[in-house]
């Protein structure tokens, strides 16, 4: 059990009509249950502009200002990474609420919201904390936040010739892919990029990196897991001098020059749900574990 959150900030990436709808529901729950309702300045222009009766009763709020108890996002795994983005290394806890479709990270329903709220004004939640890769370079400087919930990614321009991407963990070689480019996962992200090039799927609460190549030219190389206390320096070689870094899909071009090095960040993002053991529960049904899908 946690305290009852008096303020709730909502944010949203983008504007749809499954999300007004859904954001209108959760200021009238939220108001109802007697709560103080905060919404992005951006994400509020957008409820302005079709629902201004309800957006009155709201108070905006700027990056780096958010006074909440607890942060909902509403969209899907997308919107809850630009949220964490967005609070940084605030201490606010995260509630998903998916309108999109695989959705590991945000797991509430539309269908369940009402009842999602009430448990969460009334502290029936549960809170885990999930591990960052912190994004540092020597050469190139980074543009975007260079902090990744999911994953970071080095990988080829275009249609460029395979990469060559140097790894080296703790200053000791650890191979060199070459490949269209390689992902390296937190346990939060195995479930995303890294699963769809062969990565494993890691329990998010595992102290682990996992790097995994995309499409190598060698069939030898494999994912290979690894401890989060270590260091991971990262170099590309490429033809066209050039590759991509992706940071949470957050995309960089970069000089072949600039070197990447990546460690476990200092601080954890909280991320809210209503029930213990959630993951493994949305594993198997996502996943469809243990369905007959036989025809």
């Amino acid at each position: 059990m946690h305290c009852s959150p008096q303020r709730i900030a909502l944010f949203g990436k983008s504007y749809n009509t499954d999300k007004l709808n859904c954001a209108l529901q959760i200021i009238h729950k939220l108001q109802h249950l007697g709560l103080d309702v905060l919404v992005t300045e951006d994400f509020m222009s957008l409820l302005h502009e079709h629902a201004p009766d309800v957006t009155a009763h709201v108070h905006s709020f700027s990056l780096g200002d958010c006074q909440a108890n607890l942060a909902i996002s509403i969209g899907g795994d997308g919107t809850f990474l630009y949220t964490a983005e967005r609070l940084r290394n605030s201490p606010i806890p995260i509630l998903g609420v998916n309108l999109g479709r695989l959705g590991f990270l945000a797991e509430v329903t539309p269908e369940i919201l009402n009842e999602a709220l009430e448990h969460i004004t009334e502290g029936n939640y549960y809170i885990n904390e999930r591990s960052l890769i912190e994004v540092k370079t020597l050469g190139e400087e980074i543009e975007t936040y260079p902090f990744a919930l999911n994953d970071v990614a080095l990988l080829k321009h275009d249609n460029a010739s395979l990469i060559d991407v140097e790894t080296r963990v703790d200053g000791e070689l650890l191979t060199k892919y070459v490949a269209d480019g390689l992902v390296i996962s937190t346990p939060t992200g195995s479930t995303a990029y890294s699963l769809s090039v062969g990565g494993p799927v890691l329990d998010p609460q595992s102290a682990a990196f996992c790097l995994s190549p995309v499409a190598p030219h060698s069939l030898t190389m494999r994912p290979i897991v690894l401890r989060d206390d270590v260091q991971i320096k990262l170099k590309v070689h490429s033809r066209t001098e050039r590759f991509l870094l992706s940071i949470d899909g957050r995309s960089q071009s970069m000089s072949t020059e600039t070197e990447v090095i990546l460690e476990k960040a200092s601080y954890k993002i909280s991320v809210v749900h209503l029930c213990p053991n959630s993951f493994f529960r949305a594993l198997s049904k996502k996943m469809m574990w243990g369905e007959d899908i036989r025809g």
